[in-house]
């Protein structure tokens, strides 16, 4: 019965944390830009996050080992130096991006600037991290987050076409504007294959105490929340390109996107995109400061852990503190929220290769992982879409933002 709970918790907080700004920007952007020709990329980056995720979970469960540990005991403080500085900079940018997100859903109900609301939005990230628990931010936090199923809820009031849907399904490549279309698709894949979500999972396990006892639930959270998850992504995309894409409109700012709830749902609609955008942005941007305290701190053997106290791990809090403070000046200056995020997501894709190649090695270490290294499976979906990827950024970020 408790695995029952703790599967079905799990699933819970899953759902409701797996929207955040890059999904609900790309999402949207997508939907309105190229209607349903783009699901094929969030299926495509659904599949290799469950495997990246439920991997992650893997290796901290029967190491005992969090990710960034991992790689740094395995291959050397040298080389783990090259992931580490690729991420802390991903994840800046990222962390800016949710900062904005909850900003904007800020402006759209009172009509204040979003760059007032930076600071006390970041004070508010950290006071929740200094005084909260791991427990509290995983579960509290991203149960809120299920006002996100909002999206799921539109799509069926729209009755979209079904036939038209599963054609979405097939990749295809947009004659129109194929550089932006392919510059969407990565910033999709990158918003999808975030590293911070399995750094984070990984070092979650290890605050958790798991053990070989929890690798059944790891693979029914992963494989279910992380499955279910994706359907609002997919209801957002969908959403968008049944009420926005007929009217022309693509969307360029969060104002545009916020019309998408309202042909569904009315004034609701609007106020509960607000909700989704701030609460999901929310949520995301406490594991993102999160994330980089972990594994700065794992890197250097400091003491760590969100359930201590701050004077028992005060340089693990220290990073997190400065951290969110440098990410919330990007909002203060007036730097566009979906711009940067959209931006923030393709170089995600960038940096895949350097973070994932050393993950598969561990994934498959016997020393590390012993019976239960990775299949053939799992190995070919992680490589094959991560080598999509990249190859994917470097041909579009180019053409977007020097050639276009």
């Amino acid at each position: 019965m408790k695995k029952i709970w703790e599967i079905a918790l799990g699933i819970i907080t899953s759902i409701g944390g797996f929207l955040d700004v890059g999904a609900i920007a790309t999402a949207a952007e997508a939907g309105s830009t190229y209607g349903f020709q783009l699901i094929w990329v969030i299926i495509l980056g659904t599949i290799c996050v469950i495997s990246l995720v439920e991997m992650s979970g893997r290796l901290a469960a029967v190491s005992k080992h969090t990710l960034a540990a991992a790689v740094r005991e395995r291959f050397g403080f040298n080389f783990y130096v090259i992931p580490l500085f690729a991420e802390i900079i991903v994840d800046f940018l990222v962390l800016a991006a949710e900062i904005g997100g909850v900003c904007i859903a800020l402006q759209l109900v009172t009509g204040i600037s979003f760059q007032w609301f930076a600071l006390p939005v970041a004070f508010a990230i950290w006071l929740l991290l200094w005084k909260g628990t791991f427990g509290l931010i995983e579960n509290g936090i991203s149960a809120l987050g299920l006002v996100t199923l909002v999206f799921v809820y539109a799509t069926f009031k729209l009755y979209p076409s079904l036939t038209e849907i599963g054609r979405g399904f097939l990749p295809t490549i947009s004659r129109e504007d194929t550089p932006h279309y392919l510059f969407i698709a990565v910033s999709i894949l990158g918003a999808l294959i975030s590293p911070y979500l399995f750094y984070f999972y990984s070092s979650g396990a290890v605050e958790d105490k798991w053990d070989e006892g929890n690798i059944g639930v790891n693979r029914a959270v992963a494989g279910l929340g992380m499955g279910f998850g994706s359907i609002v992504s997919l209801g957002v995309l969908i959403v968008a390109a049944l009420t926005l894409n007929p009217k022309g409109i693509q969307v360029d700012s969060y104002e545009q996107a916020a019309l998408m709830l309202t042909e569904p749902l009315g004034y609701w609609g609007f106020i509960l995109f607000a909700a989704s955008l701030g609460i999901a942005c929310f949520g995301a941007a406490l594991e993102v400061t999160l994330d980089t305290a972990y594994i700065v701190a794992q890197a250097f053997g400091w003491n760590w852990g969100e359930n201590l106290k701050p004077k028992d791990a005060a340089r693990f809090s220290l990073v997190y503190t400065v951290f969110v403070f440098l990410a919330s000046l990007l909002m203060v200056f007036g730097i566009d929220p979906l711009q940067l995020t959209l931006f923030s997501m393709a170089i995600t894709a960038v940096i895949l290769p350097p973070v994932i190649v050393p993950f598969l090695v561990l994934m498959n270490d016997k020393l590390y992982v012993g019976k239960y290294r990775n299949g053939w499976i799992s190995n070919s979906v992680v490589i094959f879409t991560i080598a999509l990827a990249f190859v994917m950024a470097i041909v579009a970020i180019p053409l977007e933002f020097i050639g276009g």
